[in-house]
């Protein structure tokens, strides 16, 4: 068995072996940052506007990222609780962050003038996060790289022909070399994320892509090769039988764990704090404070992971949104961070509005809906220890099926239930988190 067909390890022991920092770690910062930040309407706006290589040069002759400050991005994630981030060192458009070898479109050549990778592996490892690189295989700027149904020259009327003098085998071998800069050039990474594989996208006689024209096989064998303790996302359109170490629901988050073959996966959720990936100036759909911790709870409740994103500015930065953004994470872990951090779904049977993780003998309820006065419980009936709220560890008391909840009604806690008696009012946490200790 090579290293590529191992099985998967199951995500409800918690991982084992390179896996179990993922399974433990459970949020991490995702970052795409690219020369559409400086057209700042969308990652895909050369897709989207179906905009030619000369029109897009434009942010190439005046990328200058002069407040770049990876110190800061990685202070902010750490902050918030991120123990890991994944960042685009080559988006669709085929920009380059570090300085590569085999391509002259990278940041070194524009006005920025330097390497912008080295820096964020170096500041982020200082700050004691886990390294990922994402890498795109679409290149919407490589020569070789065929046109399909995602080209901006999708609809060019000599689209076909122009294909004909592009060779998608040369273009793989260039995703190696890339590949083994980035797995060679910046010490240990702990994830590579491929982004993203779609062979049964037929546009116009243009055909898609997938395992045979990323040579994806090949690939893995390189990535395994260079980092045997990596993790790969499952974006690769491998074949049956060789599995990827993690799958990626994209802004999406299941209603179950999800599984392949009926065997559960590690998995991990990307989300964005608005409805782009790239910075976009003008995009008015921000997550609530409630939704981007829901999001969270929701991920570790079903054994998975959330990797949410920031899309820095053209000048390096952190718009006010994505900091105010940042600040609900650090605000809500820095009292909540143990009913994640190594923390997974749980066995019993959740209350109406509410989620449970656990870890261990400890059981954390997660109150969406706040009730009034009373949390109904089933299959905890003699197995509380201790109940207290996580953000400030005041007691919650309980009623057992031994004691009336009001005599003057004569309302009686049925068999096998309990029920957690909360104050009125919600406390000022954006989620409650409730800590149940369990008898022994």
């Amino acid at each position: 068995m090579t290293s590529s067909e191992r099985p998967l390890e199951n995500p409800a022991s918690g991982g084992a072996g390179k896996h179990a920092w993922f399974s433990h770690d459970r949020l991490g910062m995702f970052i795409h940052w690219g020369l559409y930040a400086l057209g700042a309407r969308h990652e895909w706006l050369k897709n989207r506007e179906e905009l030619t290589d000369d029109h897009y040069q434009r942010y190439f002759d005046n990328f200058d990222p002069d407040l770049y400050d990876p110190k800061e991005w990685a202070r902010r994630a750490r902050l918030a609780g991120m123990k890991y981030v994944v960042v685009t060192t080559k988006h669709h458009e085929g920009f380059c962050l570090w300085d590569s070898k085999v391509t002259d479109y990278k940041a070194p050549n524009t006005p920025c003038g330097k390497d912008l990778l080295t820096p964020l592996v170096e500041a982020f490892r200082a700050e004691g996060l886990k390294i990922g690189f994402y890498y795109s295989l679409l290149d919407w700027h490589h020569p070789d790289f065929p046109i399909d149904v995602h080209h901006p020259l999708r609809n060019h009327p000599e689209a076909e022909a122009l294909n004909g003098r592009r060779n998608i085998a040369n273009y793989a071998a260039y995703m190696r070399e890339q590949v083994r800069e980035l797995l060679t050039g910046f010490g240990r990474i702990d994830i590579i994320w491929f982004d993203f594989s779609y062979p049964g996208r037929e546009y116009r006689r243009l055909p898609g892509k997938g395992r045979a024209d990323w040579e994806s096989e090949r690939l893995l064998e390189l990535v395994r090769e260079l980092q045997p303790e990596i993790i790969v996302n499952n974006r690769l359109d491998l074949p049956p039988g060789k599995l990827p170490d993690v799958t990626t629901p994209e802004q999406y988050t299941p209603r179950v764990a999800p599984a392949i073959a009926t065997q559960g996966v590690l998995w991990e959720a990307c989300h964005t704090f608005s409805g782009s990936w790239g910075y976009h100036r003008d995009e008015d759909s921000w997550k609530s404070p409630e939704q981007i911790i829901q999001l969270l709870i929701d991920a570790v409740a079903l054994g998975g992971n959330l990797l949410m994103n920031v899309g820095p500015t053209g000048r390096g930065t952190f718009d006010a949104r994505a900091i105010d953004a940042l600040a609900v994470y650090q605000n809500w872990m820095a009292v909540n961070a143990r009913s994640i951090y190594g923390a997974g779904p749980s066995d019993f049977p959740v209350p109406a509005g509410c989620r449970y993780t656990q870890r261990g003998n400890r059981l954390y309820l997660h109150v969406y809906n706040w009730p009034y006065r009373h949390i109904h419980i089933d299959g905890l009936a003699d197995r509380i220890a201790y109940a207290q709220f996580l953000h400030d560890a005041s007691e919650v008391r309980w009623l057992s099926p031994t004691r009336d909840v009001d005599s003057n009604i004569g309302v009686m806690v049925p068999e096998g239930l309990i029920m957690l008696e909360l104050p009125v009012r919600r406390p000022d946490v954006t989620v409650p988190v409730i800590e149940i200790v369990l008898k022994a």
